[in-house]
């Protein structure tokens, strides 16, 4: 799971390793093949096409020992010109099948890339509400952005890289010895060492790559927290902003210092072998020297000039998959994190056969059947039965903390019963498809989210068919059509990051229509007006109670004005149903409920939601 974190304001916090379990680097390994699986055909071609440039690339070293022992000794012209035709053929030939292999190769890898990004925006959206309260949302961006991004090499060019580089080490190796054994075996004889050493740095590389996007993901968090209209409001008015200036430099620093431990990890390594690969030709021309000089056998310049042109086309794929080498650790590290969002467990999925509940078969009717619910050890919910009429208003009241909000959200099923059940209509919510369970309960959350987007947009959000007239028929009804149609871009008005360009009585009015604009059956009303002015709220609960009309109302209530007129006010305390009936029955109870009406008449806060 994703580590726990703190907000802008805190240092960050340490990440298990999490693939130390060899059998997460398998499952892992066995995710990367998967995401090549689906382009097997133009694999093959690639495939293909690299097996036919290395045969090539093999011909044109014999062809020089040719030109030089047989051709240039001989003084044969034509034999001269057939091999030198055949030399330049085959470098055209060879850089004509390289395009092709490069655009085939670069296709698939971002097709995978593609998938890949897909596969994990997805499988977040499937995720409940309740792994995004506990999960900082600048982690998660970072990882589809920096981790996805940070792979795409591999992907679009690494796979191809390490088949093209092995195929020709492969078949230079076979030429090499068919050339003579003794110079192969003599420039060979260190290569198993450079793996070794290789290997090495590989693994020192991967483990600053996993604290490098940590970093990055922190980098992400705090520059999307603190540099948000409400995260500069939130320093300015602090005094902070000096102090996250200060700490952005720090994990600007860090990352600076592991991108240059990154870079150089295992260079010493890396330019030893480069510098051997570099000073071999020379050690083979003195091998072969020495033997033609001492009578040892006899090698012939031909023989000589091919091995050594094959050997720098040995040394150069050799150098290429050491490298790779190094590049696919360092790489999964990245799949790694991004896996590990893969492998995340959705906890609320919808059920194989679920029912599709069309809207006019929907008569309503909200029921809670012994519903228990927490979040960590203690109870939020605990044994709630509750019907809710069709067509019916219930107000739901308590303490903050009481589990009002929970309540309402259940019947969305944004969090599920640990216990019990919700049913619409005597039908689990748990049993329903997600896309006629959304058509059916319409959320007006007390925390009103607005997209960067015009105020037309913002409001098709809920109905992407909807008419100009729809969406200007429920703003009306939402009382906000006069406000949006004075300014002087009307509906195409940008409403700025997260709404700020309106009060908070505009943004939640514009919730508002953007709700009635879905014409939900089922409503539920999460402190819809909490944000207005006590004139706009009298404006506004007067279209929420034509809406209501006919249709089942569930009202988490904060002032007497949303719960004096409810069909039934159910109060919470700790979880619990500890009191229920109309306004005027409960003040006569003179229990819970009457209370919380008392201290919200001297003005106290404790009627808080």
């Amino acid at each position: 799971m994703p580590r726990p974190h703190g907000g802008i304001f805190d240092a960050p916090g340490e990440v298990p390793e999490r693939t130390a379990d060899p059998a997460v680097r398998k499952a892992n390994l066995r995710h990367v093949a998967a995401l090549f699986r689906p382009h097997r055909r133009r694999l093959g071609a690639v495939l293909g096409l690299i097996a036919v440039s290395s045969a090539l690339g093999i011909v044109s070293p014999f062809l020089l020992k040719s030109l030089l022992d047989t051709a240039f000794p001989q003084r044969d012209a034509t034999l001269i010109s057939l091999l030198a035709g055949g030399m330049i053929a085959i470098s055209v030939l060879t850089s004509a099948l390289g395009v092709v292999q490069t655009l085939l190769s670069t296709q698939v890898g971002q097709r995978v890339m593609h998938g890949l990004r897909t596969a994990v925006y997805r499988h977040l959206q499937r995720m409940s509400l309740a792994f995004f309260t506990r999960t900082r949302s600048g982690e998660v961006q970072s990882r589809i952005q920096n981790d996805i991004g940070g792979v795409q090499q591999v992907v679009t060019s690494t796979a191809t890289s390490i088949v093209s580089n092995g195929t020709t080490v492969i078949a230079t190796v076979i030429a090499l010895f068919l050339l003579d054994w003794r110079l192969a075996a003599f420039s060979l004889g260190l290569l198993p060492l450079f793996i070794v050493l290789t290997r090495r740095v590989g693994k020192q590389r991967k483990a600053i790559a996993t604290r490098r996007q940590t970093t990055m993901a922190d980098m992400s968090t705090l520059v999307q927290e603190s540099l948000s209209v409400s995260g500069i409001l939130l320093g300015k008015t602090m005094g902070r902003s000096a102090g996250l200036a200060d700490r952005f430099d720090g994990e600007s620093s860090r990352l600076a210092e592991l991108e240059v431990s990154s870079s150089m990890a295992g260079r010493w390594v890396m330019s030893t072998i480069q510098m051997t690969f570099a000073v071999m030709p020379a050690a083979v021309y003195w091998f072969g020297g020495l033997a033609f000089a001492n009578g040892w056998a006899v090698i012939s310049i031909g023989t000589l000039v091919a091995f050594t042109t094959l050997q720098t086309r040995l040394f150069f794929p050799i150098a290429q998959l050491l490298n790779v080498h190094v590049d696919v650790q360092t790489s999964m590290a990245l799949f790694d994190r991004v896996f590990e969002y893969l492998d995340l467990p959705v906890d609320i999925e919808e059920r194989p056969g679920a029912h599709e509940l069309p809207r006019e078969r929907l008569r309503g009717e909200v029921a809670f059947d012994d519903v228990w619910f927490r979040y960590g050890n203690d109870w939020t919910l605990q044994g709630v039965s509750l019907v809710v009429p069709a067509g019916t208003r219930t107000a739901v009241v308590g303490e903050t903390g009481s589990g009002k909000t929970t309540l309402g959200y259940l019947v969305a099923r944004l969090y599920e019963p640990e216990r019990g059940r919700v049913t619409l209509d005597g039908i689990d919510v748990a049993d329903l498809t997600f896309a006629s369970l959304a058509d059916a309960v319409g959320v007006v959350s007390q925390e009103t989210y607005l997209l960067h987007a015009s105020v037309r947009e913002n409001l098709r959000f809920a109905k992407p068919d909807a008419s100009d007239a729809e969406v200007e028929a429920a703003a009306e009804a939402a009382r906000i059509h006069h406000v949006i149609a004075a300014l002087p871009e009307g509906y195409d008005t940008i409403v700025g990051e997260r709404g700020y360009r309106f009060s908070g009585g505009e943004k939640q009015r514009i919730a508002i229509a953007r709700t009635i604009l879905r014409n939900p059956p089922i409503l539920v009303l999460d402190e819809a007006t909490s944000s207005l002015d006590t004139e706009t709220e009298r404006a506004v609960q007067e279209a929420l109670d034509r809406l209501s009309e006919g249709r089942t109302t569930i009202a988490i209530a904060h002032r007497l004005s949303t719960v004096r007129d409810a069909d039934e006010i159910v109060v919470l305390d700790r979880g619990a149903i500890v009191e229920r009936g109309r306004h005027d029955e409960l003040i006569d109870l003179g229990g819970r409920y009457a209370a919380l009406v008392a201290r919200d008449a001297d003005d106290a806060p404790a009627f808080a939601v």
